[in-house]
Order: C-alpha cells, then sequence, then structure tokens
C-alpha cells in the first residue's frame, strides 16, 4: 500500500547507517524476506514484480522497523 516503508539500521563499522525502502505508487506494497543469512526488502508490485530491492547481512542489521500506511482516511 503506498506509504507502507520499512527502516533498515545497519552497523557500517563503527557508525550506524540507516536506510529505508518505501511503497511509492498506489498499488505497490514492501515486502521483508530473511534467507540464509541475507534480509531482502522489496518494493513490489500488485502482479509480485519486484521494482527495487534493498539486501542486507543479517549479522549487520541492528534493527528492522516496519511502518504500515496511514489507513485513515481524509475527515469529511
Amino acid at each position: 500500500m503506498k506509504g507502507d516503508r520499512v527502516e533498515i539500521v545497519i552497523d557500517a563499522g563503527g557508525t550506524p547507517r540507516t536506510y529505508e525502502v518505501r511503497a511509492t505508487r498506489a498499488g505497490r506494497r514492501v515486502e521483508v524476506a530473511n534467507r540464509r543469512g541475507l534480509v531482502e526488502v522489496s518494493e513490489v508490485t500488485r502482479s509480485g514484480t519486484p521494482v527495487r530491492t534493498a539486501r542486507f547481512m543479517s549479522s549487520r542489521i541492528l534493527a528492522l522497523v516496519e511502518h504500515p500506511a496511514d489507513e485513515s482516511g481524509p475527515d469529511d
């Protein structure tokens, strides 16, 4: 859903770095997969095609925070 985002904080050799993957258009979502020591965060279309992907070594990740989009609509 547009507005979904995932923040990833990694240890980059002494200083933490923060990365963010965001669903940028309507109908897209952000998926997180943990495979063989890698964490993969992808922005995916409705049909399941990845638009952009970020991969991180799981041993370097300090925090992974998922922020769902606000489901509240405009006030009438």
